[in-house]
């Protein structure tokens, strides 16, 4: 059953997601990150956003964009969802700042084609 957003919707909550995260982080390094609870937890809560809005793209969509890793993305929701106490602070620094860029990007390109 297609998703009743539709893609451009989720992509957009994707973009938003990953913009909130950028706001969060933009002015602190991994130790002001990891000592401030509140930005961490705001984080990880866009995280699963990004996770469950993936989630919810069409078949035809991921196919389409296979480039991306969705099910690492997905992976990540639900790690963050259900095994919050097992989350590694470094791990999620480095999402933050290696991965979302180029996710960035990436949904950026595909919100424009679904113009």
């Amino acid at each position: 059953m297609p998703d009743r957003l539709g893609d451009k919707v989720r992509l957009q909550h994707i973009m938003d997601a990953i913009e909130a995260i950028e706001g969060y982080t933009a002015d602190t390094d991994l130790k002001g990150f990891v000592g401030n609870p509140m930005m961490f937890d705001a984080t990880l809560r866009q995280l699963e956003i990004i996770g469950e809005a993936s989630n919810r793209l069409s078949e035809e969509l991921l196919t389409n964009n296979a480039d991306v890793p969705w099910a690492r993305i997905i992976g990540l929701r639900n790690l963050v969802a259900h095994e919050y106490f097992g989350i590694d602070d470094l791990t999620i620094w480095n999402v933050v700042k290696l991965n979302l860029p180029p996710l960035k990007e990436k949904v950026r390109l595909m919100i424009k084609a679904q113009d």
